[in-house]
């Protein structure tokens, strides 16, 4: 029966795992802040692209 305890005490692959799991969450919510940070920069970009495009300078 003590060996089976220490056993158990001293198995860490469910730790290992649980890790695995927590940088994985960290750097998924570091991609979905980059892109979204980007998608808004680029949509305000477009967005002035597009009202350029649209708006005809004046001639001199």
């Amino acid at each position: 029966m003590n060996n089976i305890v220490m056993k158990f005490l001293k198995d860490e692959s469910g730790a290992t795992a649980i890790e695995y799991g927590l940088i994985a969450s960290l750097i998924a919510l570091a991609i979905i802040t980059a892109l979204t940070t980007i998608g808004s920069n680029l949509s305000t970009k477009l967005g002035e692209v597009g009202a350029a495009l649209t708006t005809p300078e004046p001639k001199k």
